[in-house]
């Protein structure tokens, strides 16, 4: 038996159905906020990659020579690809654009709990502009998709321009090293690479949890005029968040705000958002223009969201072997309508009858030799077991007020 591979996951109906109904909602607040959905391809030039994140990160890639001896990788995330696309097809369309997108990802790491080598991530990127208008639109989209979804969640911001200020004299890879050491939350990692006099400084600055507070450190600067921007922006649009600048993201290419959403009822690896403003696309031969976006690991969003399926009508036509074609044609007319399933195995009625409950139908439509003769048919509510022979005229109308 040959199984699916390590790190895939099947999904059965049920399953689907409520990735499907997550995944329509989603659409539809980015929809209603002006956003235009893209697509960019499931496989890139593997240097698409190791430009935004480094050689090293080929080990947690699907990355292969294709037949033309091209290294092509499988995509990890959405955003190069995004920026590739900006850069290829739209860099002198009008700007802002705002795009969200959703697709499903690979990453060849260790399986657990949430986290797997094929994913699927809803994103969004607003290219051209990096005004505190924008950035308070994007976090604030993904606040309102969180609260629609009824997830509840911890939104966190930082920026790091003011992080970076503070070690703005160390040389650029020890800067490097010590935003992600400050991703990872180790500070153990961080006392042994800065001298007492810095960290205590840093560790003060990363429990600030107001602009009051930082420029009681810092002083007033542009940057923390800017953040008191946002943050104002934020309570008029009615988002709860907690200024926490120990956010850092990880990655060199953010340039100033970030956040981080967190949900309930995932342990751990509780993340289910993360985001900021950035420079990318210069890094892929574009011209320096801002960006802010964010990813949702939508694979961690559907382990936690309350599902509430349809009470959908579903129909089953059964007839016997000489009323075949009027089945066919009943059946045609249902399924403008409802969800009717019918027989494909010529078994018997009552086999049929009880496919139909085991199928889950409210109803089956019943055609024999005597409902042709009489043009009609017999409509029995499997429910209560009650049944009625009626024209397929008065059956719809019987069928349309169940709905």
């Amino acid at each position: 038996m040959i199984s699916r591979p390590r790190g895939t996951r099947d999904f059965l109906p049920d399953t689907l159905k409520k990735r499907r109904d997550l995944e329509r909602r989603m659409r539809s607040i980015f929809e209603r906020w002006g956003y235009d959905e893209i697509a960019t391809p499931t496989f890139e030039h593997l240097e698409l990659f190791t430009l935004k994140s480094g050689e090293a990160i080929s080990e947690e890639l699907y990355a292969f020579k294709d037949k033309g001896g091209r290294e092509i990788s499988l995509r990890p995330e959405l955003t190069a690809p995004v920026v590739r696309m900006y850069i290829n097809e739209m860099k002198n369309a009008p700007k802002p654009l705002k795009f969200y997108y959703f697709g499903n990802c690979f990453r060849y790491e260790r399986p657990q709990r949430g986290r797997f080598r094929e994913f699927w991530q809803f994103g969004c990127e607003v290219i051209g502009t990096q005004t505190p208008e924008a950035e308070a639109e994007v976090i604030a989209l993904a606040s309102t998709i969180m609260d629609d979804l009824g997830v509840k969640t911890a939104l966190h911001i930082g920026d790091l321009e003011i992080v970076r200020g503070l070690i703005k004299d160390l040389p650029s890879d020890k800067q490097a090293v010590i935003m992600r050491l400050m991703d990872k939350k180790d500070e153990d990692g961080l006392r042994e690479i800065l001298d007492p006099d810095t960290t205590a400084r840093l560790f003060d600055l990363m429990g600030m949890r107001s602009c009051d507070e930082i420029e009681g450190l810092i002083g007033k600067t542009a940057r923390t005029k800017r953040l008191r921007s946002l943050l104002n922006l934020l309570d008029r649009y009615g988002v709860l968040y907690r200024l926490d600048l120990s956010v850092a993201r990880g990655l060199e290419y953010y340039t100033g705000i970030v956040f981080e959403i967190y949900a309930e009822g995932l342990g751990a690896e509780s993340q289910v958002c993360g985001g900021g403003s950035y420079r990318l696309i210069p890094l892929f031969g574009g011209p320096d223009i801002p960006s802010t976006g964010f990813a949702i690991g939508f694979d961690r969003i559907t382990e936690i969201y309350k599902f509430k399926p349809e009470n959908e009508l579903r129909v089953a036509v059964v007839s016997t072997d000489d009323s075949r074609s009027e089945a066919i044609e009943v059946s045609k007319i249902l399924r403008g309508r409802y969800k009717t399933y019918l027989d494909l195995m010529g078994r018997g009625l009552k086999a049929q009858l009880n496919f139909a409950d085991k199928w889950k139908a409210r109803y089956a439509v019943i055609i024999g030799s005597k409902e042709v003769l009489e043009g009609k048919v017999t409509l029995k509510n499997l429910e209560n077991g009650k049944q009625q022979t009626v024209t397929l005229e008065e059956c719809l109308e019987i069928l349309d007020q169940t709905v």
